[in-house]
């Protein structure tokens, strides 16, 4: 075997080597942000004081120096090596101390994971509590009774 043969497949065993480790990276979930519950998110109504805010939600994502009158609470969530991305943002405007309006964008996916548009549910901006685990037995209408009675 010549130097150059050798070194060849030296060079060549070296990069396979580094090829096939690179897919052996571990990419973490990376979770930022307010996460939100439907039920607090509907809590906050116009004329509610900031104070009354941020006990409701938390202390907001953003909150702009250059307009103090707008918070955004934004969430972003991606599970490792998946492609797709839950993102949500909830924004609170302000008039003086006072809530005078909200926004609530959709939650919103990334194309490339998710051709389906994002659900159209009221209140999709936010996260949902999980359902029970499954060793939780759920109470069953009683099928003796007829319904409508106690």
């Amino acid at each position: 075997m010549t130097a150059f043969s050798r070194a060849a497949l030296v060079l060549f065993l070296m990069l396979g080597t580094l090829f096939m480790a690179g897919g052996c990276v571990y990419r973490p979930t990376i979770q930022q942000g307010n996460l939100l519950k439907t039920e607090d998110v509907d809590q906050i109504t116009t004329g509610m004081t900031r104070s009354q805010v941020r006990y409701v939600l938390g202390t907001p994502m953003i909150a702009d120096p250059f307009n103090p009158q707008r918070w955004d609470y934004v969430y972003f969530l991606r599970r490792g090596r998946q492609s797709k991305e839950d993102r949500a943002h909830f924004v609170v405007w302000f008039e003086g101390d006072k809530v005078s309006r909200v926004e609530k964008p959709l939650l919103s996916y990334s194309p490339k994971a998710d051709t389906s548009p994002p659900p159209a549910t009221a209140g999709a901006d936010v996260a949902r509590d999980p359902p029970p685990p499954p060793s939780i037995k759920q109470p069953q209408p009683d099928a003796r009774k007829p319904a409508g009675t106690r």
